[in-house]
């Protein structure tokens, strides 16, 4: 059997992130978030009640839903409408996920394959319950005794979220109007200062997907889920400074971190994914091996 304490911990994080679905959480108190009639987020109670100070551009929430006014009938108006009532809010102490403003646009739409219907501050979808994507990259050598080994990065201690956390070898969310794959190679090159022509190298290979509350809002989120087998002389290096320091660690050691305090939550996750993949966690012998493949697989 399993190690029941590895396996207990792990259920223990995917359980927290995916504590959205659970009894007790704000899912049952929460407006529908929708544009055009279709839903696109979650809005907790405290968030729709100061979106009605602003019924130029929010409607008082009916039958359980909070609209965009008639009149934001394009992306431009509805995205910049929203700007201006989020900067507005950014004085509100209630709302710490401001604080963290990233000048970074995030697409709004139901689903992924779906056209975006407005694009909305980073700091600010947390608020609305709105889907945000990100793409990870599993970085990982193969020697020739067929020993497998991942590189891992420390994140800087100044980073805005989870800072100094071990996490994938490069990782970012995806803006609106930029690629899956450009994403990935500008992640490498700017985190890791992978060349573009092995990032290119990288594999898809999964989604990871789950959603998850706390004190800051509702963050339904998908990463996109790479591999990539980089030749056993390459080393990355700190590129932009949102990495302190890479390890090279054997798969044993990596499982093991997975489970403690020191890493990323979602990147764990991703991880985890690696390993049921790679055949490093076997249905034969982990009794909650479904358990584990359905919490990194919900839908959003």
């Amino acid at each position: 059997m399993a190690s029941c304490s590895w396996a207990e911990n792990i259920l223990q994080l995917l359980r927290k992130m995916n504590n959205f679905y659970l009894p007790g959480s704000c899912r049952s108190s929460c407006f529908r978030f929708e544009i055009e009639g279709a839903q696109v987020g979650w809005i907790p109670p405290h968030v729709a009640s100061l979106l009605a100070r602003y019924p130029d551009v929010f409607s008082s929430p009916h039958q359980g839903a909070v609209t965009l006014c008639h009149g934001l009938d394009s992306y431009e108006k509805r995205s910049e409408a929203v700007s201006h009532v989020l900067q507005a809010l950014r004085q509100e102490p209630s709302l710490t996920c401001l604080k963290g403003w990233r000048d970074e646009k995030y697409s709004v739409m139901p689903r992924f394959s779906d056209c975006p219907l407005m694009w909305m501050e980073r700091a600010a979808t947390s608020l609305f319950g709105v889907k945000r994507y990100g793409v990870h990259i599993n970085g990982y050598t193969v020697s020739d005794s067929q020993e497998v080994c991942m590189w891992l990065a420390r994140r800087s201690h100044t980073k805005q979220t989870y800072p100094g956390l071990l996490d994938n070898m490069a990782a970012g969310g995806l803006a609106a109007g930029v690629g899956i794959k450009h994403t990935l190679v500008k992640e490498c090159q700017e985190e890791a200062c992978v060349p573009a022509a092995i990032a290119k190298k990288a594999r898809p290979v999964a989604t990871v997907s789950y959603t998850y509350e706390d004190e800051e809002g509702v963050f339904p989120e998908s990463q996109f889920v790479f591999d990539l087998e980089l030749p056993l002389e390459f080393k990355p290096i700190i590129g932009d400074g949102e990495v302190q320091e890479f390890y090279l660690l054997p798969i044993d050691k990596v499982k093991e971190l997975l489970v403690t305090d020191d890493f990323k939550p979602n990147s764990a996750m991703v991880v985890l994914d690696f390993l049921i993949r790679h055949s490093y966690i076997d249905p034969d012998t982990e009794p909650y091996y479904q358990d584990f493949v359905t919490g990194l697989h919900q839908i959003l």
